[in-house]
Formats: C-alpha cells, structure tokens, sequence
C-alpha cells in the first residue's frame, strides 16, 4: 500500500490527492481500516433482507414506532376541530346569534381557527430545524410533548374563540415539530431493509388520530351540554404522558451523534437499536465507520447545515424535489377528496352514517399503508409506487369530472358514482401517494441538512393546503363558483401536471445506501436512471475531519488500498 512507502518524500493517493510522507503511517493504516469497515457495513445493509433487518433493530423498530405515534394527536385535534363546527353547543359557546335564533361561528373565524394551525406548525418547523440539531432528536420531542400537555389546558378552558385560536397556533408548533422529526429519526435508526416501512408508518398514524378523533365525535353526538366538545378536548392529555415516558428512554440517533463526533456514543446508541444476530455477522464499529464515510462525503460537496445549504449546490436539487413531493399529496386532488362526505349526503344519506363513512375513509388510511408496505415488499420501488399511483389518481378524477354530465334525472345515481369513486380515489392514494411521500422525503435529503430539507418540503405542503383550502369550497359551494362534479377536470390538469414532473425529476431511492444517493446527485445523474446506475460509494476521495483529535484523519484511502 501507498502508507508503507515511508521513504518517499511524497506519495500520490488516488484521484491526485498528494500525501506528504508526515501524515502516512499510522494515521493511514487506521484510515484504511476505518474505510474497509465501512464498506463491510454498506455491502451487509445492502444484502440484508426484511426479515433479517427485523431480526437485527426490532429495538430500532419499536422506538420508531413510538415516536411516530406523537403524529397521532395532530391528527385527532384537526378531526376535532373540523367536527365541532357542527355541534349546536360548541357554537353556542364560540359562535354568534343569527337572524334565524342558530348559532354559528363565523366563516372568517373557522378560516381563522384552521389556518392558525397551519401558522403554529411552519413556526414548529422552522425552530425545528434549528434546535434538533442542537439539542438532539429526544430532547426536541420531549420538550414539545411537555408544551401539548400546558397547551391543551388552554384548548380546556378556552372562555372565547380568540383564546381557542391561541391554541391552536401554539399547538400547532409542537405539532411541527413531530411532523419532520418523526420520519427523520425513523431514517436515520434503521438499516435500508426497514427504511421504507418505518419512515411511511408516518401515515398511518395520521389515519389512527383522526379515526379515534371521529370516534370520540360521533360518541358525542347525543350530549347536549358543554361537555360534548370539552371531553374530547380533554381527551388529548392521553398522549403527551405515556409517549413523554417512553421517549425519555429511547436512544438517540446515532447519525446526530456522528455528526456531533460522538461515536463512541453513536455506538452505545447503536447497541441499543439493535439485538445481535449471527446472521447478518452485525458490527457496531463497522456501521459508525459507515456513518462517519457518509458525514465526509457530504461535506465535501455541502457548505454547510443552514437553511441557505438547502439551496445551494446539489442540495438545491434535493430541497426542489422533496418540496414537490409533498406539495403534490395536495395538488393530486386530496383537497377535493375531503368532500367524499358532502357527495353522499346530497345523494341521501344520513349524517349519522356520512360518519360512519368517514371512519371508513380514515380506515382505508391505515389499511393503505399495510397495503404500500406489501407493494414494496414485491420489490417495487418508491418511483414508480408514485408515479403510477399519480396516473390512476389522474383517469379517477376525470371520471368524477365526466360524471358532472349526467342529467338531472340521475343525478342521485351520479353523486353515489362519485362518492364510489372518491372512495376508489382514496384507497390508490394511501396505496402510493399518501404514504410513499413519507419515504422519499425521508430519503432524498442529505443527513447533514436532513431535518432542515424535510421541514422546508413540509412547509411548502402546508402553504400549497392553504392555497387548496380556499379555492375548494369556493368550486363547490352552491352560492359561489358551483363547479360540483366539474372540480373533478380542474384536479384532473393539476395532477397531470404531477405525472409529468414525477417522471422527469423524482428518483428511485430504493436499495440506495445514503452515501450511494448523496454521488448519485452529485453526479447529476437523471431521475430516471438512479435505479439502473451502479455506484461505488468508497471510490471518493473524502476527508473525514470530523473525527475526534486522537481518531482524526486527513486523507482517503481508496478501496483497493483497504484490501
């Protein structure tokens, strides 16, 4: 190897980096077997299989899971507080007297309440973005739980609508929090077999919120006084507790503490994760030597960790197409799916059983992500879950839009075909859509500005929801543009316009170890040929400074030089 040549004044590694003969030796042989364990740890992640990966991080598995479940509450409030605008005692309470002796709150006021939400939660994103990677994953939702638990108080004892929209704001920013930090740590503590379960379990949790969340509405119906909206309300104190409990146990992601230069505490934490199996020959030491390789490379083509990294270089690329994913769970039609409900009840149907449909629909939520996880199990990838998801999401909304064409004579036939359909357009969205996003937004982005590009993606889905929230009720309100069926065309021509950009820029993450995906666009190889271009992520010339003093190198080994 080029680190024996001791007498030579110089040496010359591969790629043309120059090595003066002080810095060979020692620091060399423990370079190249620092980099050998790493390509040890990347060739077994890429041969371990699902049920190996269970196997080996059921720890990892279950602490995922947990701190997933913190997205449960949001969806259980938003359940809660589209519901209540139609229960005669929340009104009485929040709402104004009308001309009719009803009450009702005000529709500036609802716009107000749903959108306050939406504000709190890109604040929780943005400090986000800031704090987990100063403080850690842990200490972040830890903190944000014990901000739901005094929050909800007020949400409790809300004497006005105006103290119940400061709630809903400042619930809204530990909810943000949860939203990114969830599907991050899911990617960063488990190997490449289980990344895509983990990270789109996500989903699942949002359909597991609102359908207890419409349980608990429904069980309410039939109270009269102010404790139909108060017990629900209070109802959100089951979880910061027993997940605040939890978390305080759960280990660390051991790529935030590589990133810190921790790695002897990357490892502690990767023993925890993990329950050794003799058959994927696991090593600890080899799987931080992969992480640190990782954390090298992207250096060597990032600036740095800051919200403007996320726009410069290859990172652009990766901040554009996370953001487009997300958004694109919106502009397929998801706004004008929501009103499924509304469909059936023209057609006839009850209120009492236009619940019993949405628990359903919520249903079909939970089922779509098993659903998903079965499809990638046959070996299907995250590209094309998406991209043909989008396409049968693109023929279904122009059926519904064609449906605006039946006479009058069959109208009820036509709204039961639409709410059928609508229905039919739910399940494919969970199937690909709805929960695939999860997972390559978890993926697409580098691991040193991961919670940052994550939460940048889903600040764009919000303010592209905020957008479709108000055009929507104006397509299909009576007394407004009353596009009925007809929205179905206009949603049809903006997720035909997803196809296309999913086919030319979203790529295959699939099977891609992080540093694999970080050459890949950095070699600005097309979406299209990310699954069939074959890469070696130890044929890079990186340096690994992040390492402790008494552990630090200066200069990369090739792989050839490691054998």
């Amino acid at each position: 190897m080029a680190s024996e040549k001791h007498d030579q004044d110089a040496i010359t590694a591969p790629h043309g980096v120059t090595i003066s003969s002080t810095e060979t030796g020692d620091n060399m042989k423990a370079d190249a077997v620092m980099l050998h364990n790493a390509k040890n740890a990347t060739d077994k992640e890429h041969k371990m299989t699902l049920w190996q990966g269970l196997k080996l991080y059921p720890k990892a598995v279950a602490w995922s899971v947990l701190i997933s479940t913190c997205i449960a509450m949001e969806g259980y409030d938003v359940c809660l507080l589209s519901n209540f605008y139609a229960f005669p005692q929340f009104n009485r309470k929040y709402g104004e007297l009308l001309a009719d002796g009803t009450y009702q709150v005000p529709a500036p006021w609802q716009a107000g309440l749903s959108n306050g939400v939406n504000v709190g939660e890109i604040i929780g994103l943005l400090l986000n973005g800031w704090v987990s990677e100063r403080i850690g994953y842990r200490y972040t939702v830890m903190a944000s739980l014990t901000l739901i638990i005094g929050f909800t108080a007020i949400f409790f004892t809300a004497p006005n609508v105006q103290v119940l929209l400061v709630a809903e704001i400042l619930c809204g920013i530990p909810w943000g929090v949860f939203q990114t930090l969830s599907i991050s740590y899911a990617a960063e503590v488990c190997p490449v077999a289980l990344r895509g379960y983990l990270t789109t379990y996500v989903n699942f949790c949002w359909g597991l919120g609102q359908a207890i969340g419409l349980g608990v509405i429904k069980s309410m119906l039939g109270r009269e006084d102010e404790w139909a909206y108060r017990i629900p309300y209070a109802l959100q104190w089951m979880w910061p507790v027993p997940l605040l409990i939890g978390i305080f146990f759960a280990p660390e992601s051991p790529w935030w503490l590589v990133r810190k230069g921790r790695l002897a505490d990357a490892k502690n934490s990767l023993l925890r994760l993990t329950s050794l199996d003799r058959e994927t020959d696991f090593n600890a030491d080899e799987t931080v030597a992969m992480m640190v390789h990782t954390n090298a490379l992207e250096k060597s083509v990032s600036e740095g960790a800051t919200y403007l990294d996320c726009f410069r270089g290859t990172d652009l690329r990766r901040t554009e197409i996370v953001c487009m994913v997300w958004a694109i769970q919106n502009l397929s039609g998801n706004s004008f799916s929501n009103y499924s409900t509304y469909f059936l009840q023209q057609a006839g149907l009850s209120t009492d059983k236009s619940y019993d449909f949405a628990i359903g629909q919520y249903g079909i939520n939970m089922a779509g992500v098993l659903g998903a996880w079965f499809l990638m199990t046959m070996g299907i990838g995250r590209r094309s879950l998406y991209l043909v998801g989008l396409c049968a999401l693109f023929v279904m909304l122009l059926i519904m839009g064609f449906l605006g064409l039946v006479p009058d004579s069959h109208k009820d036939a036509a709204s039961l075909a639409t709410g059928s359909f609508m229905l039919g357009w739910a399940v494919c969205y969970q199937l690909s859509v709805g929960t695939v996003c999860y997972s390559l937004v978890a993926e697409l982005s580098t691991r040193r500005l991961q919670i940052k590009t994550v939460v940048l993606g889903r600040a764009m889905y919000i303010v592209v929801n905020i957008i479709c929230s108000v055009l929507t009720p104006y397509m299909l309100n009576p007394g407004a543009w009353d596009w009925g069926n007809f929205a179905g065309f206009f949603w049809a021509g903006s997720c035909g316009l997803c196809v296309i950009y999913v086919y030319f820029r979203v790529p295959e993450p699939a099977g891609r170890t992080f540093a694999e995906l970080d050459i890949l666009f950095e070699r600005k190889v097309s979406a299209r040929k990310f699954a069939s271009t074959k890469v070696d992520a130890f044929d890079e010339a990186v340096g690994h400074d992040d390492l402790p003093e008494d552990e630090e190198k200066a200069n990369v080994v090739h792989t050839e030089e490691t054998k």
